[in-house]
């Protein structure tokens, strides 16, 4: 357990504080939030002796205002690196070295259907482009396609383009996001030409969801299902659309902040909150075989 002996908490709430007046997507929300941390800090409530209960105490009050999942004071067992965002890039280089770049199996079924499955996380594209290419191109012959996002925790939206880009004929705008930085919004396009082959935009695709399903995952299930082009099958997903940066704030403590939220250009708004709703609900465990009978009827 790592105590908080060399460094008082009034430090860290004053840094975290700061980083949402500074960047928080919602101004308005940051200062309520940065209010509530000083509030609580000066009643108390932070006086604990290890970092993984402060931050649990934190991230539970930096989500009481507006219920955002991607603010958070993160405990990392290990010391982390002070760079800007180089805690969440430590973690999730050794998730992607132990899953064979996201696409841990890839299956053909009965009834010439392919299983994809995309976990832990959609990697930086940088990453991910080639393990990824190399599951899409050889699901791309089969006669249906299954995406299991089951265990997808979030990720890259430049990854979420990539793999929609494999699903779809045409150049496809599929999101938009606003980023408070400069005031401005950016379009997310599909791709003119992928690596490999294409799945395409025509065959039967069926995407598996759970309450799991997080972030850059639910971006890639809800911008196939406004487009009319998949069938989501499971449960509500968690619903967190937008996109975080982290700040190391301690040796083991990582601030995320949001810096934007996304807006479909169908819908107008987002899965903020909601989650990705269902287009056939059932339990997580039971999503497969209620896609596969799906594909049979």
């Amino acid at each position: 357990m790592t105590t908080l002996t060399n460094l008082q908490p009034a430090s860290i709430i004053d840094e975290t504080a700061g980083l949402l007046t500074e960047h928080y997507v919602f101004p308005e929300v940051a200062g309520q939030l940065a209010d509530l941390l000083r509030r609580r800090l000066a009643e108390g409530a932070y006086d604990v002796g290890s970092a993984a209960e402060l931050a649990a105490l934190v991230t539970a009050d930096l989500q009481s205002v507006n219920g955002d999942k991607h603010l958070r004071l993160k405990h990392h067992a290990d010391p982390v690196s002070p760079e800007q965002g180089a805690a969440t890039m430590e973690s999730i280089r050794r998730d992607f070295d132990t899953s064979l770049g996201g696409a841990p199996r890839v299956e053909l079924l009965d009834g010439g259907v392919a299983l994809v499955e995309l976990a832990p996380m959609l990697f930086p594209l940088d990453w991910a482009a080639e393990p990824l290419t190399a599951a899409l191109t050889l699901a791309s012959r089969a006669q249906a396609l299954i995406l299991d996002l089951r265990g997808n925790r979030g990720g890259d939206p430049d990854t979420v383009a990539f793999v929609c880009s494999h699903l779809l004929d045409q150049r496809t705008h599929l999101n938009s996001m606003y980023w408070r930085k400069g005031d401005r919004t950016e379009q997310s396009w599909s791709l003119p030409h992928v690596p490999g082959a294409r799945f395409g935009g025509t065959k039967p695709l069926y995407i598996l969801v759970s309450t799991t399903t997080f972030s850059a995952a639910e971006e890639l299930a809800y911008n196939l299902q406004q487009l009319g082009r998949a069938v989501i099958v499971g449960e509500p997903t968690r619903g967190g659309a937008h996109p975080c940066k982290g700040w190391t704030v301690h040796p083991h403590l990582e601030a995320t902040v949001p810096t934007g939220r996304a807006i479909n250009p169908i819908s107008g708004t987002n899965w903020e909150g909601t989650g990705v709703q269902p287009d056939i609900s059932c339990p997580a465990e039971k999503a497969l075989d209620e896609a596969l009978t799906q594909l049979t009827n």
